[in-house]
């Protein structure tokens, strides 16, 4: 686990719109894997289970009108937040299982250059 300056200071990195950019390009190419992987820690979690079609019924059932957009955009903003933090989540085991898998490459290097 990075140290929280370490955390902090590459979020900043991630502002500059070029860095962002690159990670934008990998991300889009590997986009129908993520989004499965994404659904499926989703649907682990819970999120596609009946509680929430129930809140999904209730938001859109609202009979006042106003109510019933104030409960529909409630709904959606819960939905983007849990959608991004399980989205970081998949970005971040995935970076870690990219790293295990150079590591390996490394050691197998490693070893195949001693013998």
């Amino acid at each position: 686990m990075p140290a929280a300056g370490d955390f902090e200071a590459a979020i900043e990195r991630l502002l500059d719109p070029e860095r962002f950019a690159e990670a934008e390009r990998v991300v889009a190419g590997a986009a129908p894997q993520l989004q499965r992987v994404l659904a499926a820690a989703l649907a682990e979690g819970g999120w596609f289970a009946e509680p929430h079609e129930a809140e999904a019924l209730k938001a859109a059932t609202t009979p006042d009108p106003d109510e019933r957009i104030t409960a529909v955009r409630a709904l959606l903003a819960e939905e983007a937040r849990m959608g991004m933090m399980v989205g970081v989540a998949v970005g971040w085991a995935l970076k870690e299982e990219m790293a295990a898998l150079e590591a390996g490459r490394a050691d197998i290097t490693e070893r195949d250059g001693d013998s």
